[in-house]
Formats: C-alpha cells, sequence, structure tokens
C-alpha cells in the first residue's frame, strides 16, 4: 500500500542540478506553491554534502536523495543508515548492484530505523539511466532491448525489499503492470509539449507518465532554465490533471 505520507504532496519534484546549494533553495523558494519535494543528485551533494539536505528540509521541502549507491553490501547498509540520520523521503541505489546489496540496503534502513524512532526513507532503484538508447545498453555488453533490461532489474527489485523504482516514460506502463501498484515509481524526463529533449533520450509529457502508472514526476531544465519557473510548473500540473479527471495533482502550496 502506498505510504500515507505521500498524501497532500505535490506530483512534482523539482531536480536542483546545480553546484551552488544558496542557487538551490532560491529555486525551489520560486516553485513552492507547486513543488513539496526536491531531488538532491550527485552534483549537489558532492558540493555540499548532507548539508544540503539539512538546508532543504528546513525550508519545509521533503528531500528525495538520489546518489545512486552502488558498492558492496555492507558498504551501502552503512551508508544508507548514516544518511538515515537527515530523514530524506526517498533515497536511491542502483540496482545493478545486484539483490544481495538491495536486500542488505532494506535491511539496515528498517532496522535502524524502527531502533532510533527515525522516518524511514523510501529505497528507490534506479534501472536503466533515460540518457541511454539501445545503442548505448549495447556498447556495455547488454544485447536486450532497454525494456527487456528495465523489466529484468525491477522485478529483482521488488523481490529485494526495494520501494520503488525511477522507471523512464517509456518504460512505466510496463514495469507497473510487473511490480504492481504499490510500489511507487518515480518518472524522469517530463517535458511540456513541444519543450526541448535536452539530454534525455526517452521523454514524455506529464499527463503521459502519469497515465502510464507514475507517481511523481522529475522536472529539473524545464523549471530551472525557464523564464518563469511558477507558470511552468503550473502549466505541469494542469497536464497531470489531464490525467486525472477527479483532479489529482491539484497543489495549492
Amino acid at each position: 500500500m502506498k505510504e500515507k505520507r505521500f498524501e497532500g504532496l505535490s506530483p512534482l519534484i523539482l531536480a536542483l542540478d546545480t553546484s551552488d546549494l544558496d542557487g538551490a533553495r532560491r529555486l525551489a523558494d520560486r516553485v513552492r506553491p507547486y513543488v513539496d519535494i526536491v531531488k538532491i543528485g550527485l552534483q549537489l551533494y558532492s558540493h555540499a554534502g548532507v548539508e544540503a539536505v539539512k538546508s532543504l528540509k528546513e525550508d519545509g521541502f521533503e528531500v528525495f536523495l538520489d546518489i545512486k549507491m552502488m558498492d558492496i553490501p555492507n558498504t551501502v547498509a552503512s551508508a544508507c543508515i548514516a544518511l538515515c540520520e537527515h530523514e530524506p523521503l526517498m533515497l536511491t541505489l542502483h540496482t545493478m548492484g545486484g539483490q544481495e546489496m538491495m536486500r542488505a540496503a532494506e535491511q539496515a534502513v528498517r532496522t535502524h530505523c524502527e531502533e532510533a524512532g527515525l522516518q524511514k526513507p523510501l529505497l528507490i532503484g534506479v534501472t536503466v539511466l533515460t540518457s541511454f538508447d539501445l545503442l548505448a545498453l549495447a556498447k556495455i555488453g547488454i544485447a536486450e532491448s532497454i525494456e527487456a533490461q528495465v523489466i529484468r532489474l525491477a522485478k529483482l527489485a521488488r523481490d529485494s525489499g526495494v520501494d520503488g523504482l525511477v522507471s523512464s516514460p517509456l518504460e512505466t506502463l510496463p514495469v507497473r503492470r510487473e511490480v504492481g501498484p504499490d510500489m511507487v515509481l518515480i518518472t524522469p524526463g517530463v517535458r511540456l509539449p513541444g519543450a526541448s529533449m535536452d539530454d534525455q533520450k526517452r521523454v514524455a509529457t506529464p499527463a503521459a507518465a502519469m497515465k502510464s502508472g507514475a507517481d511523481f514526476l522529475v522536472v529539473g531544465r524545464p523549471l530551472y532554465q525557464a523564464p518563469d519557473p511558477l507558470a511552468v510548473a503550473a502549466e505541469m500540473l494542469k497536464d497531470v490533471k489531464r490525467a486525472s479527471p477527479t483532479g489529482a495533482g491539484d497543489n495549492d502550496g
């Protein structure tokens, strides 16, 4: 069953793809009426570390910490325990780290948070990056299709106890069919109709992504490169509503 703490949260996640923590906080504040969750990736985390998590939580945002951990099981489990102290809403693991690694992380996080009385972060598996196409996959020795590889890793993550997955727009529907309704699906590569694809190879509109089964949409450059990020965020939520006639996706801040 989906987490109750998601109730009332905007489906838009702002990707803070910058090295400047002060700038990231200013950008997040600009779209605050329509965004409740911000994504801290490797770029910002490498410059500001856990201070980025603490600062943005102090600003009132939930944090999706997207550092795609992948190492031996004990190392990843220990790193997850350390990050639990800062109570991010979500934390990413790379599913290519394998089932033993994912299981070790899940068990360590669950046990530590229960014992310490901390909010348990959702562990989110990353399968195939949205910058990959079939040729890029072949170059690293994977001959099957992108969808087949994504599905293989998605099922491995589900069976390892991972809470959710990052899923590109083109794989969200088949992934949802495979993993069922309870896993959280987070979709990057979302663009309004007619917008630039940038370096994303697999993109979709907000409405299309939500219709395919996404719970949250990660948006970066379409917001922070826009002259009016607030207007773009509002338009994206309008597009989300087209996928949900009952009005889900509304957020009045």
